[in-house]
């Protein structure tokens, strides 16, 4: 055999593993139970989280719940996001902490006007100033949303959700029902990115189902497992376990600062579990492959830890991976080599089999699975975009903000923490 067929062979092998050994990432069942408190026998949430408590808070016993929002020029997407936080249907005490983080668009006085509009939960706007030295500008942010909720509250829970992430009715109180049922430290859902243009519908799913593939939701959920994750758009996050892991002062630095906050959650003790979402939406759009390309590449070299050799092994691997079966396949197809046309074809099939549950619950048509390898053609293209620019002194870049690694960066004094 040539040595295309042989990298068949071994994308096959891959893939077979990958079906069977990485925590059946490709499942689309790790979700909260729909509906209100449990009642009854202990309810086990999906994904492996073991039994907790087998009753919900009673309805006078709802613990109170800070919900802080960092936002930066986000007037486009708040009048879609933020009247849904403040229309939350939760019987405890709930209040809303929005953190215009320098905005020039109007952020902080179109929230006031939408709390005077829609009414409902009370909504405080505060501005923390640029960030402090060593400090992203999210959680710099975060840190004052915090600041300020331990200001004005009691809140045994904090929710950190994003500016553009929209939440059904029932959404807090599904997260909090699942925090205290399975007594978890931190709640945290994928919320459902918006696919509607042609650019979004062949990459946003495959970002679920890569970041799926890295962090094993039943992995995540595996108490006493290794592998940590979360989604930074919508964490319930007990505000015992916050101060415990030193949050956010602790990852001051991070990038990505979801996957770190939930390492040091999980670092300091704490029970954590990750899921997809049902009643949790993105309304961010993203209609042009531009813009979905620097979503993905600001912090694709930050996940590799800007390492080259790590670089190069991710590269080599997509492309074993992802790229050598349609290529085997097609290959063997034209010449007749029936060992490589077998090879690769398995490997495809394989492939297009895990992604189809993603794209069953993004509503999206069968097709776009054997598509996989040319989309992770362009999430290879832009992890080696962001190395270049990362390189150029613009990586990392978000909003008007360009961020050095964490080692280049000077560190807060402990007596400057909130």
């Amino acid at each position: 055999m040539n040595a295309l067929t042989w990298i068949s062979v071994g994308s096959l092998a891959a893939w077979l593993w990958l079906l069977l050994g990485q925590g059946f990432f490709w499942r689309t069942d790790v979700r909260l139970p729909d509906g209100g408190p449990p009642s009854g026998p202990p309810t086990k949430l999906p994904g492996g989280t073991p039994d907790g408590p087998p009753d919900g808070p009673p309805d006078d016993d709802w613990p109170s719940v800070a919900i802080v929002v960092p936002a930066r020029d986000e007037a486009e997407v708040l009048p879609e996001s933020l009247p849904s936080l403040l229309a939350q249907d939760y019987p405890g005490r709930a209040e809303v902490f929005l953190v215009d983080d320098g905005s020039t668009d109007g952020t902080g006085e179109l929230a006031r006007s939408l709390a005077a509009e829609h009414g409902g939960l009370p909504l405080t706007v505060g501005s923390p100033g640029e960030p402090g030295p060593g400090w992203t500008g999210k959680l710099w942010a975060v840190r004052h949303g915090m600041a300020l909720a331990r200001a004005r509250t009691d809140a045994e829970y904090l929710l950190l959700t994003d500016a553009d992430i929209a939440h059904a009715p029932g959404s807090l109180r599904a997260l909090v029902t699942a925090a205290r049922t399975a007594d978890l430290d931190l709640v945290s859902q994928m919320a459902r990115l918006r696919v509607v243009t042609p650019w979004e519908r062949l990459i946003v799913p495959a970002f679920v189902y890569f970041f799926s593939q890295l962090y094993p939701f039943r992995w995540v959920n595996r108490p006493g497992g290794r592998t940590a994750a979360a989604a930074g758009g919508c964490v319930l996050l007990r505000r015992e376990a916050a101060e415990r892991a030193r949050i956010p002062d602790a990852i001051r630095h991070a990038v990505i600062d979801d996957v770190t906050l939930a390492r040091a959650v999980k670092r300091g003790g704490g029970r954590i579990w990750l899921g997809l979402a049902e009643q949790v939406d993105s309304v961010r759009p993203y209609p042009r492959l531009g813009q979905l390309w620097r979503m993905v590449s600001r912090s694709a070299y930050a996940q590799l830890l800007y390492q080259p050799l790590l670089l190069l092994a991710t590269v080599a691997g997509l492309a074993v991976v992802y790229l050598a079966p349609p290529t085997a396949a097609l290959t063997g197809a034209v010449t007749g080599n029936v060992p490589l046309l077998t090879a690769g074809a398995a490997a495809w099939a394989v492939m297009t089999g895990t992604y189809l549950p993603m794209l069953r619950y993004y509503r999206q048509p069968p097709w776009l699975a054997p598509l996989l390898p040319f989309t992770a053609a362009l999430y290879l293209l832009m992890t080696v975009d962001s190395a270049v620019q990362h390189y150029r002194g613009r990586g990392a870049a978000w909003k008007g903000r360009t961020y050095a690694r964490p080692e280049a960066t000077p560190r807060t004094p402990p007596e400057a923490a909130p």
